[in-house]
């Protein structure tokens, strides 16, 4: 086994006050403790790539700072073998005057490399991060993108044993993005150990072949990538089915008379309630409405938006001259459904918005306006072909080179 991980927990003291936490050490008062994680249990083999995954306060981080020797363990053991690297908060240690070359030697110094090693290392160092003249810049003029670039760069210099990564590129660009999880999956080609933590589904099926999912400090599933993102997709579900009632009940990012009302949207696909659905599959959201009083013109619609505000898809009921009775029976809960049935954008987050309104606009009378009414992720689809951008568009490369029995001396 590279990592044993057997019946480990995590507490943390819990204080009211200042007097509580001195009686507490002085032993007046009976001690409480806060468990973050606790009786988990799991092994890594050699080689083997594990996603950890989780919603906030799982207590992901709390278990790889344990496993990594960041953190000591309240209860348990665990056994890792072999050189870790561990990227939890790229950057950590790096002197703010200090140029990015200083930086470097001071981090792979504290790596245990030799200067010789290092020697030999540094030109690799400064072409994968490619910041150029900036790397003999003080580290407090970088940008953020930069200041990343670098930390992963000398941080995975040398391939280790067994990595383990917690979102630590989450900040950079898509590009350096792409740049770093082709080396993390050359890693776990050439043998690497690696303990993944991201909440990108994504994510988690390109590198992985095993995942566990976390919940209230626990192990809740382990099991292949699929099977267990299906579970954290029905947690998220209740998650949000949660945050939705709160969001409806304090009005935020609503607006409207209240004449006709939105009560709840869930998003479907394959028959299951979900928060996460694959590029060109079909999705439906059901929308719960009610009238408070009879109106002949109420209108449903509806706009799907990027994570950046973007406007992707959108229309109403008016306009396509569908769910023409909506206003006609006040009082009583009405659900409809609006299906999608190839949901062909890029991989990313998304929101809906939705609006209970009169006629063709919600200018002619805006009865509910409720922006981003539930959040959900588009996944790229393992057997669908590499693209990026907003659209899952159809494209193919076409062969115009001559025959093979033509030689070149006979083509003009």
């Amino acid at each position: 086994m590279t990592i044993e991980v057997c019946g480990v927990g995590k507490a943390y003291p819990k204080f009211t006050g200042r007097l509580n936490a001195l009686a507490t050490w002085l032993g007046l008062v009976p001690r409480v403790q806060n468990w973050v994680v606790r009786d988990i249990s799991f092994s890594v083999e050699q080689g083997e790539s594990v996603g950890l995954i989780g919603v906030n306060g799982a207590g992901k981080s709390t278990l790889l700072k344990l496993i990594t020797g960041t953190a000591i363990p309240t209860e348990g053991t665990i056994s890792v073998q072999g050189k870790v690297s561990a990227l939890l908060e790229l950057g950590m240690g790096f002197h703010p005057e200090f140029t990015g070359r200083q930086n470097v030697i001071l981090a792979a110094r504290m790596q245990g490399l030799s200067h010789a090693q290092l020697a030999e290392l540094m030109p690799a160092i400064q072409d994968f991060a490619e910041i150029g003249s900036y790397f003999d810049q003080p580290v407090r003029t970088y940008s953020s993108g930069m200041f990343v670039r670098l930390a992963f760069s000398v941080a995975t210099a040398v391939r280790p044993e067994v990595l383990i990564v917690d979102e630590a590129l989450a900040v950079g660009d898509v590009y350096f993005q792409h740049k770093s999880f082709a080396r993390i999956r050359s890693f776990r080609d050439q043998g690497t150990t690696l303990l993944f933590v991201s909440h990108d589904p994504g994510a988690i099926k390109s590198l992985c072949n095993r995942a566990l999912l976390l919940g209230g400090g626990q192990l809740v599933l382990d099991g292949d990538p699929e099977t267990v993102l299906d579970r954290y997709n029905a947690l998220i579900a209740r998650k949000e089915d949660a945050a939705n009632l709160d969001v409806s009940a304090g009005r935020e990012g609503r607006s409207g008379t209240g004449q006709a009302e939105i009560l709840q949207v869930q998003a479907f696909s394959r028959g299951q309630a979900v928060s996460i659905v694959t590029v060109g599959e079909d999705i439906e959201f059901e929308v719960t409405l009610i009238a408070h009083e009879v109106l002949e013109d109420l209108c449903l619609g509806f706009m799907i938006k990027d994570r950046t505000g973007y406007e992707v898809f959108g229309s109403n009921s008016w306009l396509r001259g569908e769910w023409t009775r909506l206003g006609q029976y006040p009082g009583v809960p009405l659900k409809v459904r609006l299906r999608i049935p190839a949901l062909n954008v890029g991989q990313g987050s998304y929101s809906l918005a939705l609006a209970l309104h009169a006629g063709m606009s919600h200018l002619q009378g805006n009865y509910d306006w409720w922006d981003k009414a539930i959040v959900f992720q588009v996944v790229n689809d393992r057997h669908r072909k590499h693209f990026l951008g907003l659209c899952a568009l159809e494209a193919e490369f076409i062969d115009l080179s001559p025959p093979a029995h033509d030689s070149p001396s006979t083509v003009r």
